[in-house]
């Protein structure tokens, strides 16, 4: 992967997480950094990006201080999915609705338009990305 690639993962990584652009516009800029997919581990604090190329790019970030909940509650992960869908919920909001809602990871499929969000014991929800 080159330092020009990096850097746009990295920024939208940054930014993400800082809550200063929402779902949609993360989806375009690592659309334009060319990567096709990504995984999220809410228990290490891991983020990890993959290029087509079987590149990949990992990044840290603080683990949730409450625990994620043991049960899975998928209407409250669809709320705050729809949240952020529609941008009135930010990324660190999110995160901490969707642990609350048990969610222990999920991978973004960029390429197939859709989420899947995992919950502690594998109980899976997929999202489509909306039109």
């Amino acid at each position: 992967m080159n330092e020009a690639t990096l850097s746009k993962i990295r920024a939208a990584f940054e930014a993400s997480n800082q809550g200063t652009i929402h779902f949609g516009q993360v989806i375009g800029q690592l659309l334009d950094a060319g990567v096709e997919s990504y995984h999220v581990d809410y228990r290490s604090g891991r983020t990890t990006y993959y290029l087509p190329d079987g590149s990949t790019a990992d990044f840290s970030f603080e683990r949730p201080r409450q625990g994620i909940t043991d049960v899975f509650d998928g209407d409250a992960l669809r709320a705050a999915i729809l949240g952020a869908q529609q941008g009135r919920v930010m990324y660190p909001e999110f995160k901490q609705l969707s642990q609350r809602a048990g969610c222990a990871a999920y991978s973004v499929w960029i390429a197939g338009r859709h989420v899947v969000y995992v919950g502690r014991r594998g109980e899976t929800h997929i999202e489509r990305f909306p039109d």
